[in-house]
């Protein structure tokens, strides 16, 4: 008969609701009865189900508020306040700005920048444009006068309208109206006044020359302006504006230069006058003399 004592595995009795009714139980200690098998460490029972249920309700996720646990009616009702204060203190201001800025815009369209004045600016500008041409073209008349050919060579060089033909003046000049007179044939008074007035009659035709290329040069550039003016923006006014201050200010100090030349020539000619009179007062004196000395031996 076995020892009960050493038998390894317990009898476990099952719970009350899987227990059978009494059976009259074979001996236990019938040597025919084999042993029970060992039972597995995963055999699931209640005793192992339990923990694991409460550790799956411990770690099983709730639910979270979110702005560290702010609830949401207050984070709606500060949302809220700040649309209250921008519409009063911000949306009122910015409305105010607007209708001020509507109401420049207004103002600068129909009395500053009118649409009908400035199309009607740009189509005077136009049939400004076109008569400034036809009277462009009054400048290009020949007015060529000299009819024997050394005459005509210089006229020509003083109408030509070209600064490039300024150095050939003085040698057409000279075929017209010659040289200084030779040294025995006049007395240097006479000689130096002769050399003076051909000097600044020379210079006078070159200043010329050079004054109509400059006119030229002006009338082209007046000529683009008018055609830019025509077609620009009413913002670009000031810049055309600015650049045709500009070209007055050249223009008025090509006139000065023009009227320097003509001050010139006038001084050099009433130089020559003096110096005629001084010439005829030194004659008068010299035949004095000599009449006086044919007088005095009789």
């Amino acid at each position: 008969m076995p020892d009960l004592k050493r038998i390894t595995d317990k009898i476990r009795r099952p719970l009350f609701w899987k227990r059978k009714p009494c059976v009259e139980m074979k001996e236990a200690t019938s040597q025919e009865q084999s042993p029970r098998p060992p039972r597995k460490w995963y055999t699931p029972t209640l005793f192992k189900a339990v923990p694991v249920l409460v550790i799956a309700l411990l770690l099983m996720p709730k639910g979270a508020q979110g702005q560290f646990g702010v609830d949401i009616a207050a984070i709606l009702a500060g949302l809220s306040k700040i649309e209250s204060l921008m519409s009063s203190y911000v949306a009122a201001p910015l409305k105010t700005i607007n209708s001020a800025q509507q109401s420049i815009a207004s103002y600068e369209k129909e009395v500053i920048y009118p649409v009908a004045a400035i199309n009607q600016a740009k189509t005077s500008v136009t049939q400004f444009e076109s008569q400034f041409t036809q009277i462009g073209s009054m400048f290009r008349v020949n007015v060529s006068s000299a009819t024997l050919p050394q005459s005509q060579s210089l006229e020509s060089l003083l109408l030509s309208r070209n600064a490039g033909n300024v150095p050939s003046v003085s040698t057409q000049f000279q075929n017209v109206y010659g040289v200084v007179m030779p040294q025995n044939a006049a007395s240097p008074e006479v000689r130096n006044m002769t050399d003076m007035t051909d000097a600044q009659a020379q210079d006078a035709m070159k200043r010329a020359i050079e004054i109509d290329a400059l006119a030229d040069a002006e009338l082209a550039q007046a000529d683009k302006m008018g055609q830019q003016i025509a077609l620009a923006a009413p913002g670009s006014a000031p810049i055309l504006e600015a650049e045709a201050d500009v070209w007055v200010v050249r223009a008025n100090a090509y006139t000065q230069a023009a009227l320097a030349e003509l001050m010139r020539t006038r001084g050099i000619d009433i130089a020559n006058q003096s110096k005629l009179a001084k010439l005829g007062a030194s004659d008068n004196t010299n035949n004095n003399g000599l009449i006086n000395g044919s007088l005095t031996h009789r």
